[in-house]
This record gives structure tokens, C-alpha cells and sequence, in this order.
């Protein structure tokens, strides 16, 4: 959390693969303003939703908290749900925590269909916690911020492109002044 400090305040959270939400809780303890998290474990997710609730009747502002007991790439499969009008960068987020089992190999497809489905803002970045027993490698296009090895466990710290929102037309423009 310390590293990316205070781009938690007010931010817009997803939590793929929550567990018990211990990493959402914190990430609304630091401000939080929506925290969306899954889990593919009713249990696990019901514990989810009971912590991140108590977490956010605890905070003064008000806080969105929606938890999901699905698999992650069903889920996110179906695309980021916009707005329309001035809301639209509201639904996407800001920081998303991936932390599924080290076993799985998931992390490619799970970025693909962040960038894919329109989860993210400009200046997301997506946490990746992995093994530290592989290097876990930053897939093209994404862009690598930060990655820290502790113990058993290592993180990869990613960002979208920076290009992907672009308005095409004033990239056509640009191009054909040029």
C-alpha cells in the first residue's frame, strides 16, 4: 500500500480474486471511495462482503462496496459498464489488486481483458501479486511501474498504454498535419 501511497484517496478499487478482502479493507481504511471485489468461493466471498461492509460503516464519507462470488475471467469478460456523460471515468478504476493462486496462469488473460473491456483509467495501475519463485513478466503493451520481491511473495506494478483512450479522429488529425 505504501507504494502507491496516495493514489488510494478517493480512488475507484478492483479486487480480482479478494479472498477474505484483507487488501480492500485496507485499501478503504486509506480512502477508498468504491471497492468492487470477487471471489470464485461463496464462503469466501460472503466473508468478503461482511468485512469490507464493517470497514465502510466504520468510515465517515460515503463508500460503494459491491462483492461478486464469480470466477475473474467471466467476469471480466463482460466489460467495464459505463456511464454516460461526465460519469464514464467514474466505473472505470483507478488500482486494481490481482491476487489470484501462484499456481494458476491466468495474470496474461486477466490483463488482456482489463485493457480489452475498458476496466481502466489512463493512469490505472494494476498490482499483480505473484510467486516470487517466477518472474512474472510485463506483457506488452502494458508498462512496467514498480515491481519488489517479499519473501514467498512478489508484486508487479503495470499501467495501460498510454495511448489506449486516445480520440482517434485528433490522432488522425495529428498525423496528417504532421
Amino acid at each position: 500500500m505504501n507504494i502507491i501511497g496516495r493514489k488510494i484517496q478517493d480512488c475507484n478499487w478492483l479486487d480480482l480474486c479478494s479472498g477474505t478482502g484483507i487488501m480492500s479493507c485496507e485499501a478503504l481504511q486509506r480512502g477508498a471511495r468504491r471497492v468492487v471485489a470477487l471471489d470464485h468461493n461463496k464462503k469466501t466471498a460472503n466473508v468478503c462482503k461482511k468485512n469490507l461492509l464493517t470497514i465502510a460503516e466504520s468510515q465517515k464519507e460515503n463508500i460503494y462496496v459491491e462483492v461478486f462470488c464469480r470466477e475473474v475471467i467471466s467476469f471480466l469478460k463482460k466489460g467495464c459498464k459505463e456511464s454516460k456523460g461526465d460519469q464514464t471515468q467514474s466505473t472505470r478504476f483507478d488500482l486494481v489488486y490481482l491476487d489470484p493462486p501462484y499456481e494458476s496462469d491466468i495474470y496474461l488473460s486477466v490483463l488482456k481483458l482489463l485493457l480489452d473491456g475498458n476496466w481502466l483509467k489512463n493512469d490505472s495501475i494494476v498490482i499483480c501479486e505473484h510467486s516470487s519463485s517466477i518472474e512474472l513478466k510485463k506483457p506488452s503493451p502494458w508498462i512496467e511501474k514498480d515491481r519488489r520481491k517479499y519473501g514467498n511473495s512478489a508484486l508487479l506494478l503495470v499501467s495501460p498504454p498510454l495511448s489506449r483512450h486516445a480520440d482517434t479522429d485528433s490522432m488522425q488529425q495529428q498525423i496528417v498535419r504532421g
